[in-house]
């Protein structure tokens, strides 16, 4: 079925990047638009929402406060409404709960009509003056195809199962993003091993370290990582993150971006110092003890393949700085292997031949996030990407607090006015100087 009307705004992914952009949309302009999510209804990380976790970016970075710190739809109104706002006040603590984000950001969906679930987007066609989008309707699998001036792509990031750990079966090893899916039958075995490092490693470390004094398993975290280490939380050191960074490193060639991502790798992958600080406690707590949980640390070690036999797992390992292979046998395995870009199936397909790539897998992004198409900027309709940014726009490109800057960048180019204030000069550092400086 093909409708008539003509959309403004079509957003492909219904996440916390698109639904800031709808959310913003629907507050300040009188854009046609719609939001499509293959999914059933909104769920941020489900497989993650572990018991007492909380975002590792303060309330500010919502969905809407950096854009308009008055908006209905912030979280601090999300508190009020729901009269949290004297709880989370004597909470004293500048970072949300997982779990009441999602709440938030779900209390934020149900308010905006033009967000519809059970639509997976199956294509994208480039007619020459607009967009065809097809979309596919879950519930009743009728083909729809409709018009749009722009689309914009947030699809955000699916995990990365690394080469000789696919294929196994998933209730035994899987992803950190099916965690919680799987926790009651992992902690029943006698051994568990976290394959990987970064926040997600340490959350699960931490709760199955909290939950080990009531079941027998061995706990075994490896990665390949020199160490254990701290995410970069200074103060000056968090300004990387900031709007005004990102037009400076958009601004470096290519190849300067890459080797500037690589020395932010700290302020990108560390772990948070609450959560590296509460796992000691506990393993400090567990060495006193005589009968003390059995529990194995080993960074400097990259697990290279994983193999079934019989009803247990060999990893095939390697201590890469003493050049020294290993094998080791565990029950379950999870993989906190990271995630990479989501690029929908149709994407190549439909606009690869006619858009600017920077290498083979990364597209050339405009500083206001649109795709570089091959027949100059002479356009009317254009393609938006809240996806694949890291090479264009940096550490920040999946960083939550930065999400509403984009948007602010995305709205203010499809209407061609200052709908939100853009916000620069805002930050200490400064990342070049010229000669009167």
């Amino acid at each position: 079925m093909e409708r008539e009307e003509m959309y403004d705004c079509i957003g492909i992914g219904i996440g916390p990047y698109n639904l800031s952009l709808a959310a913003l949309m629907d507050e300040k302009t009188d854009l046609k638009v719609r939001f499509f999510d293959k999914t059933p209804e909104f769920q941020w990380h489900p497989g993650m929402l572990i018991d007492l976790t909380d975002l590792q970016v303060p309330f500010i970075a919502d969905l809407v406060t950096f854009a308009n710190p008055q908006s209905r739809y912030s979280y601090l109104n999300y508190l009020h409404t729901h009269n949290r706002l004297y709880k989370f006040f004597f909470f004293h603590k500048f970072e949300m709960p997982r779990q009441e984000y999602n709440d938030y950001a779900s209390w934020v969906v149900k308010q905006l009509p033009h967000c519809q679930f059970h639509s997976e987007v199956t294509g994208v066609k480039d007619t020459g003056d607009y967009f065809e989008v097809e979309v596919r309707n879950g519930q009743t699998e009728e083909r729809e195809v409709y018009k749009a001036r722009h689309v914009v792509m947030g699809t955000g990031s699916k995990p990365l199962i690394l080469d000789g750990m696919e294929g196994l079966p998933p209730e035994d090893v899987h992803h950190t993003s099916r965690y919680l899916f799987h926790k009651e039958s992992t902690v029943e075995s006698a051994s568990i091993t976290i394959i990987g490092s970064g926040q997600s490693a340490a959350e699960v470390f931490h709760d199955l370290l909290k939950e080990q004094p009531n079941h027998p398993y061995k706990l075994t975290w490896m990665t390949r990582s020199e160490g254990i280490l701290q995410l970069e939380s200074s103060k000056l050191g968090q300004e990387f993150f900031a709007p005004d960074y990102v037009d400076y490193f958009h601004g470096l060639s290519f190849e300067k971006r890459l080797e500037a991502l690589k020395t932010l790798d700290q302020l990108r992958n560390g772990i948070d110092m609450d959560t590296l600080n509460n796992i000691y406690n506990i393993l400090y707590h567990h060495s006193v003890s005589e009968n003390a949980p059995d529990i194995v640390i080993q960074p400097l070690t990259e697990v290279q393949k994983i193999r079934q036999e019989e009803d247990h797992y060999v990893l095939e390992c390697r201590q890469w700085q003493e050049e020294r292979d290993f094998s080791y046998v565990s029950g379950k395995v999870i993989l906190a292997t990271g995630y990479v870009p989501n690029i929908p199936s149709w994407f190549d397909e439909s606009l690869g031949d006619k858009i600017v790539w920077e290498d083979e897998k990364r597209f050339k992004v405009s500083r206001d996030y649109k795709l570089v198409f091959k027949d100059g900027e002479n356009r009317s309709h254009h393609f938006y990407t809240l996806t694949n940014l890291e090479h264009s726009h940096g550490a920040g490109a999946t960083n939550l607090g930065l999400s509403v800057d984009r948007n602010i960048a995305i709205i203010n180019d499809i209407t061609g006015k200052e709908v939100y204030k853009t916000q620069r000069n805002t930050i200490f550092s400064q990342f070049s100087m010229d000669e009167t400086d």
